[in-house]
């Protein structure tokens, strides 16, 4: 009976020896393999974005802002419905979902809101004014509202 325990044990161990023998011949999953990146040729990094705020706002069909300028810069696009907005001196810029985002640089005096016929649900991404405040103008007439 003992020589029968010591013969379970012996095969046992052998089992075991065998396992660990076959892990380190045969490998074992790398601790050191690369993660799985969604990127290609590096992973990108995060600047300090603290400057930085998003935001909703909807015009009324033929709601506009007064002219004005940002201390820092500004970008516009049309999330629904359909908005202009226009450069001082500049041509008109129709807002539209999925169209080009519209960049304007700080200190451009601008103004921004709805086609005359149709509102806009505008999206605006603010950045890169430290403490320089929005400098507020007039008004945007009819005529340079409707282009003429």
């Amino acid at each position: 009976m003992m020589r029968q325990s010591q013969s379970r044990v012996s095969i046992l161990l052998a089992i075991v020896v065998a396992g660990v023998f076959a892990i380190l011949v045969f490998g074992q999953p790398s601790t050191t393999a690369a993660v799985q990146s969604n990127f290609t040729g590096g992973e990108p990094t995060r600047p300090d974005s603290s400057d930085m705020r998003a935001l909703r706002l909807r015009f009324e069909a033929g709601v506009r802002s007064n002219w004005h300028s940002h201390g820092g810069w500004q970008i516009l696009a049309a999330e629904e419905g359909r908005g202009r907005t226009q450069v001082r001196g500049g041509e008109i810029m129709e807002l539209v979902p999925g169209g080009r985002p519209v960049f304007t640089a700080a200190g451009v005096v601008h103004w921004h809101g709805a086609s005359p016929d149709e509102h806009v649900v505008q999206l605006t991404v603010l950045g890169g004014a430290g403490d320089r405040p929005t400098s507020w103008f007039g008004p945007v007439t009819e005529e340079e509202y409707r282009g003429e």
